[in-house]
């Protein structure tokens, strides 16, 4: 999954906890996925950050 895709999931999971009738069970399932896909986006940034310092080196 490319780094666009795990933002936009990231986003959909915000959409879908700005609704008003999810169970507390589903809220916090859409919230945990929503933040791994906000973890993997990170690391991705992460690691692209590391490859341009190299090339500047």
């Amino acid at each position: 999954m490319s780094f666009e895709e795990k933002i936009k999931k990231a986003n959909e999971a915000l959409d879908k906890l700005n609704n008003d009738e999810l169970t507390l069970n589903e809220s916090v399932k859409i919230y945990k996925m929503g933040l791994e896909s906000i973890k993997k986006a990170r690391e991705e940034l992460e690691k692209a950050k590391l490859e341009v310092e190299n090339i500047d080196e």
